[in-house]
């Protein structure tokens, strides 16, 4: 009889694990590669290439199959609640591995809980992404404030730091200081008295979403708000967001680009968290939601001004269509900036907004291809970017022999269409820092923690 050798065990990290005659798509924007085998030992990735039979104590079949770096999620929420009601965390986690997360910069969330699975997830004591945590700077009220406030952070031990609502004076302070510390720097740009630019100056690691970006290309210098508009209001605020890229001056757009660039400031645009506002309905009905929507999150995305996110109240097709344009010159500025030579990346911002954990991400692939990238640079956006934004290029994102085993096993071509990555359709294997995970059993898992909740 011949010998056989042992399928992986969900969650159970093997010392050496093979996947057998599968195609690579490494990560870097190179063409996919196969059939090659990758050998997996303590963790890392050893070989790519031919591996010997028997060589590994478990093996994955890869025919048929692609295998991906895992996905670097850089802007991600480790929820315990929303609208103050308690959720597992483990939900978020579960899904985030099922929709082929690895690692997550973590913007926000309560620091110690939030370092506590950061430390277990690095000891694979818990079923998590590798987390990088960058807890709130807070609206300080001075420069002396936000430098000792950024020292605080670094001594609780934070990865970096998350700036939003600063002044032009705090944000210098607390950017000098960051720096000084090693701390990267990320930035939520409200309507406020710094744009892009002002971020820019300063050499922040990345730019979340958009906001600050055409601010700081407009002729006037500010947006043409309607005499009664209150940023305060959600409905104002984000009906208005929708109108802002059509003020923007395309030409001084190049300069704001080129500033970014220059000071080596990284675009993580979060395609997917808005799209609720040029198509609600789209959103509200997800076919996933039946199954997998906890509800308390279901409760928290219901339109609510209380809510952050749940600003749907009198949406209308007027604000829709605003949306729809406002999405295609987004699009075009992405594209503009990435010609140009700017880095992007790639994060959900999901548990706002009709965004599930994870979902999130795979939309997102799915929305820089509507943005008119090619997919191989899609998945280096959501990988090897990742990574470097994290300043970790050399460890993980991407399938090569020496970086970290965090790797998708797809059953299909996700080149041809990501939908392949969503659960239960042809993601069968995460694996991460060399533990594997079965996507239907964390699947399982999830629906688990909802029917309880239920």
């Amino acid at each position: 009889m011949a010998n056989t050798v042992a399928q992986p065990r969900h969650g159970i990290a093997p010392p050496r694990l093979v996947i057998r005659g599968a195609t690579i798509v490494e990560g870097n924007g190179t063409p996919a590669q196969g059939p090659l085998d990758v050998l997996v030992e303590n963790g890392m990735i050893s070989t790519i290439g031919r591996v010997p039979k028997q060589a590994g104590d478990v093996e994955i079949d890869g025919g048929g199959r692609y295998v991906l770096p895992g996905l670097v999620n850089l802007h991600g929420h480790l929820h315990d609640e929303r609208g103050g009601t308690p959720m597992d965390p483990n939900y978020v986690l579960r899904l985030w591995l099922a929709c082929g997360v690895t690692t997550v910069r973590d913007l926000g969330s309560p620091l110690t809980k939030t370092l506590g699975f950061r430390d277990r997830s690095g000891r694979g004591e818990v079923a998590a992404p590798r987390l990088f945590v960058y807890p709130f700077l807070g609206r300080v009220r001075d420069p002396e404030a936000a430098r000792r406030r950024v020292r605080e952070l670094k001594h609780a031990g934070a990865d970096g730091i998350k700036i939003i609502g600063a002044w032009r004076d705090t944000l210098e302070a607390a950017t000098t200081e960051a720096r000084a510390l090693g701390l990267p720097v990320a930035i939520h740009i409200g309507v406020e008295e710094i744009t892009a630019k002002h971020a820019a100056d300063h050499k922040v690691t990345s730019i979340e979403h958009w906001y600050g970006i055409p601010d700081a290309a407009l002729p006037e210098g500010v947006q043409n708000f309607p005499s009664n508009y209150n940023y305060l209001n959600e409905a104002d605020r984000f009906r208005y967001a929708g109108r802002l890229w059509r003020e923007a001056d395309p030409e001084l757009l190049k300069k704001v680009f080129d500033h970014m660039i220059a000071n080596g400031v990284a675009w993580d645009p979060t395609l997917d968290i808005y799209e609720a506002s040029r198509d609600l309905q789209r959103a509200q009905t997800h076919p996933a939601f039946k199954d997998y929507l906890h509800p308390v999150l279901a409760n928290f995305f219901r339109p609510n001004l209380e809510n952050h996110g749940s600003y749907f109240v009198n949406w209308s097709s007027s604000d829709e269509t605003f949306w729809k344009e406002n999405y295609y010159s987004w699009f075009r500025a992405v594209r503009e900036f990435a010609r140009r030579g700017g880095r992007i990346g790639i994060g959900e911002d999901a548990g706002y907004i009709y965004q599930m954990y994870g979902y999130g991400m795979i939309r997102n692939l799915e929305l820089h291809q509507e943005a008119g990238f090619h997919p191989l640079k899609i998945i280096e956006h959501a990988t090897l970017n990742g990574a470097r934004v994290l300043n970790q290029e050399s460890r993980f994102g991407r399938v090569r022999a020496g970086w970290a085993a965090d790797l998708l096993v797809v059953l299909g071509n996700p080149l041809e269409d990501f939908k392949t990555l969503y659960p239960g359709r042809g993601l069968e294997w995460t694996i991460k820092a060399g533990i594997p995970y079965s996507n239907g059993e964390l699947m399982r898992e999830v629906k688990a923690i909802v029917d309880r909740a239920k």
